[in-house]
């Protein structure tokens, strides 16, 4: 009866042996794996609306107060070594924060952001823009990678109509061709109301015009209606930014584990032999 057994036993090393050729073999042919290399010359810039309807208490505490701490978390844990700016805006655009690995430096400005009337999101990407080419003249020759993520609840109204030379997508079409995305989020509910004067004032998230500013750059466009969805959108941003992915070598884990397996063939081999009888 044991005969049997002992026959497939003694075909237990061939059979590893061939295993470990086929890896080996796989080793030889210079198999790739997607690697993920930080970028530390990429440029990120945060632009945030302050316009007074990000005064809505739709999110709590306010649209704004929820954009800055959701923009805090996304500092916080972004790659180290990444060139991190901070635009402002409402009718006039602050750079608050040119690029810098520092970010710390966004950390306290976002601390200080202040409400005001109109949005000029035209003038906040050109802002924004102009501080991505100053890192690159400073960089050297050839212009990092760049991603503006820019964050507001509706429409620009300064201009009013987003072609005019200074609107949201004259500026889009110029980060188009310097190669640099904007990804966009539209932050709010459409039951959002702001108190002016005695009254109370609608002020829906309007999405279409940062949708729009996506598609000219090739961008990606999110929308939260809640702090918790916003911390979300800014996690898979920073998940997305500041990585290349390209293709490196894998062969030495193939090549690795076929000789792993090889040497175990010839000590089951070696050992089989004394064991089992002939």
């Amino acid at each position: 009866d044991s005969v049997v057994p002992q026959s497939l036993w003694r075909h237990v090393p061939i059979a590893v042996s061939l295993l470990s050729l086929v890896l080996l073999t796989t080793a030889m042919a210079g198999p790739t794996s997607d690697i993920r290399i930080p970028l530390n010359r990429a440029v990120v810039m945060l632009v945030i609306d302050m316009s007074n309807s990000m005064r809505a208490t739709d999110v709590e505490p306010n649209r704004l107060k929820a954009a800055e701490q959701a923009a805090s978390q996304f500092a916080s844990q972004l790659t180290p070594g990444i060139n991190l700016g901070l635009v402002g805006f409402a009718g006039t655009p602050y750079l608050l924060v040119p690029p810098t690995p520092q970010h710390q430096a966004t950390l306290e400005a976002l601390k200080k952001l202040e409400f005001g009337d109109g949005t000029a999101t035209g003038e906040a990407i050109f802002t924004a823009l102009h501080a991505v080419s100053a890192t690159a003249v400073a960089g050297g020759d050839t212009p990092p990678p760049a991603r503006i993520v820019l964050l507001s609840d509706g429409g620009e109204n300064k201009p009013t109509n987003p072609s005019d030379p200074q609107g949201a997508y004259t500026a889009a079409r110029l980060a188009k061709a310097e190669e640099v995305q904007i990804s966009t989020i539209s932050f709010g509910t459409p039951y959002g109301t702001v108190e002016y004067e005695g009254a109370t004032i609608p002020v829906p998230v309007d999405d279409q015009t940062l949708q729009e500013i996506t598609k000219i750059t090739d961008g990606q466009a999110f929308h939260a209606d809640s702090l918790e969805s916003l911390e979300g959108v800014y996690s898979t941003l920073q998940r997305q930014i500041g990585y290349e992915t390209v293709k490196g070598d894998a062969s030495l884990a193939w090549m690795l584990l076929g000789a792993v397996l090889l040497a175990g063939a010839v000590l089951a081999g070696e050992f089989l032999n004394r064991r089992l009888p002939a």
